[in-house]
């Protein structure tokens, strides 16, 4: 692997809203979002039992399909995303 190669481990930031601690996360680009957040639901010590009731967001925005690669949500080298509980709120 060549230096900031397409292939090179992503460096990550995953903060865990329910703890707000930062977990850091490496992982290669092909891994799919759904590993980046049990690493760290992991990270944050939330037993992988509730991992359903978590999401994560990228950029503010909600990653609908946790079964996508990181480099094809668009997930950049160093990037910051967000794990936060899954919440119905109603609608006005």
């Amino acid at each position: 692997m060549s230096p900031g190669g397409a292939d090179d481990p992503l460096s990550l930031r995953v903060t865990v809203s329910d703890s707000w601690r930062v977990v850091p996360v490496t992982l290669p680009p092909g891994s799919p979002v759904a590993e980046l957040k049990r690493r760290a639901l992991e990270g944050a010590a939330i037993s992988q039992r509730h991992a359903s009731g978590y999401e994560v967001k990228f950029g503010g925005a909600l990653v609908v399909d946790e079964t996508q690669r990181l480099d094809a949500v668009g997930i950049p080298d160093g990037a910051g995303l967000v794990v936060l509980p899954r919440r119905r709120r109603p609608v006005r």
